[in-house]
């Protein structure tokens, strides 16, 4: 193979495996957790474990591709309540929340915290 091939098929390649990292500000991050929570929480339970709609654990969706998730969340199901998010949510916010879901790194957010925090009586004050 003759090196401008070669380094064509290289970028190729560096390009297309970039396409699968979602780039996500962090405090989009922690927009997308809330909504995690929130909004995909009121339909597949608040813990994610399962509700109108299917568990979204990383044990259920790990095996799923990425790509099929993202559509999921995009363009919604048929037939069902899953609505279409492509109105809410970019292309890389969807990637991020599929990525997170399936590895399970859905953890609360600050504004969760604070809401909790703000229900909790005081240690002592019950």
């Amino acid at each position: 193979m003759n090196k401008s091939l070669y380094i064509v098929a290289l970028l190729f390649a560096q390009s297309f495996a970039q396409t699968a990292i979602a780039e996500v500000d962090t405090a989009r991050q922690n927009e997308l957790l809330y909504f995690i929570k929130h909004d995909c929480g009121s339909c597949h339970g608040m813990t994610l474990k399962g509700g109108l709609g299917p568990a979204l654990l990383p044990k259920t969706l790990s095996a799923q591709p990425t790509d099929y998730l993202v559509t999921t969340i995009m363009e919604g199901r048929k037939n069902t309540a899953m609505p279409p998010w492509k109105t809410m949510l970019s292309h890389d916010d969807a990637i991020w929340i599929a990525e997170q879901l399936q590895n399970g790194s859905v953890l609360e957010t600050k504004m969760a915290q604070q809401n909790q925090s703000m229900t909790k009586p005081a240690a002592g004050k019950q």
